[in-house]
């Protein structure tokens, strides 16, 4: 039973600084004093019960320059109630996973009222993080100061304050110490070991640390396929009936590894607690907006938005958009073809050393350019997805990866489908596939860590000696520490990072039969994929909100399809090659009837295969199932309890009335 918030007085005499807001410049009095009274009234008031309090030196002065950044933080008692809100799953002394509750704290395994380590700073800061985002207009019109910034009852206050450019951003703040820790297990040293997940998970939470278990994983899964491809590159360059079986193993491998991560994956987030907590009751994402109106599941005041709205925003505006970005990728991709001819038209007429080298000139700007586009097209439909309005950011998040995979996959794969069953040219096939897979891995290490690291080291010099400049008496570090974090890049999440892998997922597993190498430069890839993720998490970017998951979500089906279009793929091409051919000389629709049939039973193979893989390991679905009986037990004991309680109270009364 969740405890009264009023019971407790949350107050803590140590201030420990765990997320940092930061208001623009020229932000009024009235509206600090609003939005720091509204942190730190209790519950009851419609406030988030949280410590508060600007940046200043020692002696209470303001520090010049930073008038306007304030540090938020929590009482211990204060965030172990919170742990209880948001549903955090620990490990109790029997050494089992349960939800944490107050009433129950001292059954956790590493409980102690002194212990302030038994929630990790991430897990702090992501309870912060839900209390702030989730702090609602009740009676206000507007925001004190300023008229324009309307509000109405259940507005998201934070939300406002972002759009109205009053709140210029928050974040959480690193732990020196802890950071210093990891990296130095991390990415510090270059060795071949396996990376340090659980740390990865207590300091950047669930989301990033499964990020990082599944390219680990997926890297390892590219070995057999990259081990396999070097003596088929080596002894069958230009033989591509022997690619039959190379083929073959690819269909089962791609089958393999997905159903066998999400066993892994369920082992993980078991042992983290993820995989036991509840999300069916997700609160309404903070850009969800609408009339005021009650929940009919949870019986809360939260805003309603009309569904038959959101569904002809997304199939009169956002569909007819997206055909039209699809067309657009289309009509590149046919003057790219243009670009070959002339390349190739231009090398049969001066056959020289640099005429041979032009082949590759129209691949490699074709392949800059599906970059581009990619980015662009991005924007766009994380600006049409917020448009839509979607309550959950569950909803949210799917709708965006549906509109950024469709496009991506046309985007990068377009070309080289029409390459295979158009022009039937193998030899531009394996030349484009193997252009397009280096090019959007070198310029994807370059853009994500590389050129955003030599910027930060610029930036890190100019904070260093702007601080040592002012010579004040308050704590450098941590002011240095701020002013260097408040400046860093914002971490946008996982997306880019998996969207990544799984265009690379489909480089290897769609025609890797034609080009063996592209499993071994996956996995070159990703080696340096890891250690530039660790830096640009540790050193680029400012530190993310843990956010506890369970799964790659979304992804998994993503990769899943994948493989499946993969199976068509490949059976495609062996029904390509001469040796198949062979066998049919006269009749090409035999070959075709054949070569369906055969995909059609490896589809069955591949579904049934994944129907006989566990998705969790049976000691998992056991103690699950454990739990659910545990959990049924305790409803069925506190519901005899209350009919005791009732039974006892009419039998009192009627002594009474006789």
């Amino acid at each position: 039973m969740k405890e009264s918030w009023s019971a407790f007085d949350t107050f803590e005499p140590h201030f420990r600084p765990l997320v940092v807001i930061e208001l623009a410049k020229d932000t009024k009095e009235e509206t600090k004093e609003w939005l720091t009274q509204r942190i730190e009234d209790k519950k009851k008031n419609g406030g988030a019960q949280l410590l508060v309090k600007p940046l200043a030196k020692e002696d209470g002065g303001k520090i010049d320059g930073n008038e306007n950044i304030y540090l938020v933080g929590a009482s211990h008692l204060r965030l172990l109630l919170g742990a209880e809100t948001v549903g955090l799953v620990k490990e109790c002394n029997d050494n089992s996973m349960r939800t944490f509750t107050y009433s129950s704290r001292n059954t956790f395994k590493g409980f102690a009222e002194d212990n302030h380590s038994f929630l990790t700073m991430a897990e702090c800061q992501y309870i912060i993080k839900h209390e702030l985002e989730n702090l609602r207009a009740r009676d206000e019109k507007m925001i004190p100061g300023y008229p324009q910034a309307k509000l109405y009852p259940g507005k998201s206050i934070v939300r406002r304050l972002l759009t109205n450019g009053i709140l210029i951003q928050f974040f959480p703040l690193h732990d020196k110490d802890e950071l210093k820790k990891l990296r130095h297990t991390w990415y510090s040293r270059v060795k071949i070991s396996f990376q340090p997940l659980d740390e990865i998970r207590c300091y950047f939470g669930e989301t990033i640390a499964l990020y990082f278990g599944f390219l680990e994983y997926f890297t390892f899964a590219l070995a057999p396929m990259a081990l396999i491809g070097i003596p088929y590159y080596v002894f069958a360059w230009e033989d591509y009936d022997k690619y039959v079986m190379f083929a073959s193993f690819n269909l089962l491998w791609s089958t393999v590894i997905l159903e066998v991560w999400k066993r892994c994956c369920a082992r993980m987030t078991y042992r983290w607690g993820t995989l036991l907590m509840k999300r069916q009751f997700e609160e309404p994402r903070p850009g969800f907006h609408g009339v005021l109106g009650i929940n009919p599941v949870t019986g809360k005041e939260e805003p309603v938005y009309s569904s038959i709205k959101r569904q002809l925003r997304i199939y009169l505006v956002s569909l007819p958009f997206v055909c039209l970005c699809l067309y657009l990728s289309l009509y590149v991709m046919m003057i790219y073809f243009d670009m070959e001819q002339l390349a190739l038209d231009y090398h049969e007429e001066n056959e020289s050393s640099f005429s041979n080298l032009m082949l590759f000139v129209p691949s490699i700007i074709y392949a800059v350019v599906i970059e581009i586009m990619n980015r662009i097209y991005r924007y766009a439909a994380e600006f049409l997805t917020s448009w839509e309005n979607h309550r959950l950011e569950s909803s949210h998040q799917n709708h965006l990866i549906l509109k950024v995979l469709a496009f991506n996959f046309l985007n990068c794969f377009a070309s080289l489908f029409y390459i295979a069953f158009v022009l039937f040219d193998m030899k531009l096939l394996r030349q484009s596939l193997a252009t397009l897979l280096i090019t959007s891995q070198f310029l994807n290490q370059f853009a994500e860590a590389l050129f955003p690291y030599w910027l930060q080291k610029r930036h890190n010099k100019k904070v260093k000696k702007r601080m040592c400049a002012l010579k004040m008496d308050s704590d450098l570090s941590l002011l240095e520490q701020i002013n260097m974090e408040k400046e860093m890049g914002t971490y946008l999440g996982t997306f880019d990072d998996y969207l990544e892998l799984f265009l690379q997922f489909g480089y290897v597993s769609l025609f890797s039969c034609v080009y063996p190498l592209a499993a071994v430069f996956a996995v070159l890839n990703n080696i340096t994929e890891t250690y530039s993720d660790a830096l640009k998490m540790c050193r680029i970017f400012k530190r993310p909100f843990s956010e506890p998951t369970a799964n790659i979500g979304v992804w998994q089906l993503a990769f899943e399809t994948m493989s499946v279009i993969s199976v068509v793929t490949n059976c495609a091409l062996i029904g390509m090659s001469s040796q198949v051919n062979a066998i049919f000389p006269e009749s090409k629709t035999d070959l075709i009837l054949i070569v369906v049939l055969v995909e059609h039973i490896l589809l069955a193979m591949k579904f049934v295969m994944a129907f006989l893989i566990p998705d969790k390991p049976r000691d998992i679905q056991i103690k699950l199932a454990r739990l659910e009986f545990e959990s049924l037990e305790a409803l069925k004991q506190q519901q005899m309890k209350l009919a005791a309680e009732s039974l006892k109270d009419e039998t009192h009364e009627g002594k009474k009335r006789i």
